[in-house]
């Protein structure tokens, strides 16, 4: 299926350069742990948790609404298994996308009943036209128009996930991507 390129390799690194500087100063003197959300998010994290310049714990969870090759979301399954011990910790949940918000709202609370001192969120991209939880991200990289995105971490059909840019998947498909 062909992939039409929408952020170049080189944007992703500044963008992700220009987060990590904006984490770094938020959370000095903090202790923060960065919680990815699998499995999109791990180039994401990879890459922003050696450019954080203060040190930090990190963990993951897996999240998702969507399975196979789907492209509209279906009931949430959170697995907590690798999450690390959280209560009074600042924690920065990282992922790929923020599209309707709700995975991203939901995780945050799981985090806060934990004891968290604090829960912000942090994504590579966010598509404003699309969201309707009632969530900001905290910290984004790039707004993105209303298209099915692949590359950086972002799937379709477990495919993709390799290509160093964010890429639109064309040939027809829904104009929604995997939040």
């Amino acid at each position: 299926m062909p992939v039409r390129c929408l952020i170049t390799e080189e944007q992703i690194g500044r963008g992700v350069d220009e987060l990590a500087r904006r984490i770094s100063a938020d959370y000095a003197g903090r202790n923060l742990t960065l919680i990815g959300v699998l499995t999109g998010s791990i180039i994401l994290v990879a890459d922003l948790m050696r450019r954080i310049s203060l040190p930090h714990k990190l963990g993951l969870l897996q999240a998702s609404s969507y399975r196979e090759s789907a492209t509209r979301p279906g009931a949430l399954r959170i697995n907590l298994d690798l999450l690390p011990d959280v209560a009074g910790r600042d924690v920065l949940l990282v992922d790929d996308i923020l599209d309707t918000g709700a995975t991203m709202a939901r995780l945050m609370d799981e985090i806060r009943s934990r004891g968290a001192a604090s829960v912000r969120c942090a994504v590579l991209l966010w598509k404003q036209s699309r969201t309707t939880a009632p969530i900001k991200p905290d910290y984004h990289c790039f707004d993105i128009p209303d298209e099915f995105v692949v590359g950086y971490g972002l799937d379709y059909g477990d495919e993709y996930r390799h290509l160093p840019y964010i890429g639109v998947l064309e040939g027809g498909r829904e104009a929604q991507s995997a939040e």
